[in-house]
């Protein structure tokens, strides 16, 4: 279940993004979080699986009717569970006005979650 993220799940937060190649570097994940908790474009969501937050999907708002996902991260003891496709259902359930697409780096994921 998808769950909006809250300034209390900063620390979850932050250790599901670090598991992102492009978010490693502590002062980059730091600016991306901060991104997300004062930006109206930028919305968080972190996936609960019974009582643990396991996943976490960051999108903006672009124009144009468009979400693009820009991070998407599963915690490694939970992937192959297909909670990475259940994210991008959920997300797509909750904006069904809008086209879903991933930025450059989700690409290879999308495809392979649409086969």
């Amino acid at each position: 279940m998808l769950i909006r993220y809250k300034k209390a799940f900063e620390k979850i937060a932050m250790g599901l993004l670090s598991f992102m190649p492009t978010e490693k570097d502590l002062k980059k994940l730091q600016q991306t979080i901060k991104e997300y908790e004062t930006n109206d474009k930028w919305h968080l969501f972190l996936w609960k699986l019974d009582d643990d937050f396991v996943a976490i999907i960051g999108v903006l708002e672009r124009e144009n009717q468009i979400i693009e996902v820009q991070h998407l991260s599963v915690n490694p003891s939970h992937r192959g569970q297909g909670i990475g496709k259940g994210m991008v259902k959920a997300l797509k359930d909750m904006f069904p006005d809008k086209e879903i697409v991933p930025n450059e780096e989700l690409a290879g994921f999308f495809e392979h979650c649409d086969q």
